[in-house]
């Protein structure tokens, strides 16, 4: 009869080696990617994309399945608990793994996800209209300032990214603003535009139209570095608040992935986002691609759900989707 010692080692060698065998099997099936949204949105397309590219790199093919609904709570929750055999993963965007989970409803948590690798981001921009008061930032923050709740600043959505990114710069900054929600960000910019809000928050390819038109002005970006597409707007940080905020999505795996197989699956999509042809494609979209590996895209998701958490406690909407 066997030591118990000695049984339970035997029986731990077994389970590695198990699992390193898969893992160098990996993988022998489709992978499956959930995408949270519907057909033929940005997130979508560029999972298709993606999907594309990256057979030469993993050794496999990868297959899209879109799950709508709850605000990309649903797909996001299938994917954190599928089997963490690395065959099913995620798109992980910034709203339902930072934001949602703060206004309760959700069966998930930021530090329950598994983070694969960040594909890219979308720039957050503080534009004004051309009879505002203030025209660049630092009269912006003077005007709010000395008039605290006066600028009205339309955002995509209440609770959205749009919303949430102003209410954490005006918290950052010391100020109050009226965000005022419509329902998207094209209402939002027309808003802006005929006089009815006197800034917005949105993306650069939301504006460029815009601005090039004379009507928008972008006077803020909320970015570490300037950026190319509008180089006069100066970052937050330059004019005196600590305050960065972007969309992002990127691949999430659920906990408990072995090494190996998540090393793979990494290592592949490193390849692949850093492909000129992809990045072609994705330019060709709209798509902004920054890579970020797991760490890395950990610590921004863990970032920003922080800084969602205390706005959202501020807003009064913590916890409002608990039943109660």
């Amino acid at each position: 009869m066997k030591h118990p010692v000695t049984a339970l080692i035997g029986l731990c060698l077994s389970a590695v080696v198990a699992t390193t065998a898969a893992a160098a099997d990996y993988p022998s099936r489709p992978v499956q990617v959930i995408v949270p949204y519907a057909a033929g949105g940005g997130t979508d397309l560029s999972a298709r994309v993606m999907a594309e590219f990256i057979e030469p790199y993993l050794g496999g093919t990868m297959v899209v399945r879109n799950m709508p609904g709850g605000g990309g709570s649903i797909g996001t929750s299938a994917a954190i608990h599928a089997a963490p055999d690395g065959y099913t993963v995620g798109f992980g965007a910034q709203g339902p793994l930072a934001m949602l989970p703060h206004y309760g409803g959700i069966d998930y948590a930021v530090g329950d996800i598994e983070f694969v690798a960040l594909m890219g981001r979308n720039l957050m921009l503080v534009a004004v209209n051309k009879s505002a008061p203030f025209q660049d930032a630092k009269s912006f923050l003077s005007y709010a300032k000395a008039n605290p709740g006066k600028i009205s600043v339309g955002n995509s959505g209440a609770g959205g990214a749009s919303h949430i990114a102003m209410e954490g710069l005006a918290m950052a900054a010391g100020i109050k603003v009226k965000s005022t929600p419509f329902g998207g960000s094209a209402p939002a910019i027309t808003a802006s535009v005929g006089g009815h809000v006197d800034a917005v928050v949105a993306h650069p390819s939301e504006l460029v139209n815009q601005v090039k038109a004379g009507n928008l002005k972008v006077i803020l970006v909320m970015e570490e570095q300037r950026i190319k597409q509008f180089p006069d707007a100066p970052t937050a940080k330059e004019v005196g608040v600590d305050f960065t905020w972007s969309a992002w999505k990127g691949i999430i795996a659920p906990k408990g992935l072995p090494a190996p197989v998540k090393a793979k699956l990494e290592g592949a999509l490193d390849k692949v986002f850093h492909d000129a042809k992809f990045l072609k494609k994705m330019d060709d979209l709209g798509e902004y691609v920054e890579y970020r590996a797991s760490a890395q895209y950990k610590a921004l998701a863990e970032k920003d759900s922080a800084i969602a958490e205390k706005v959202v406690r501020s807003l009064g909407m913590y916890g409002m989707n608990v039943q109660k």
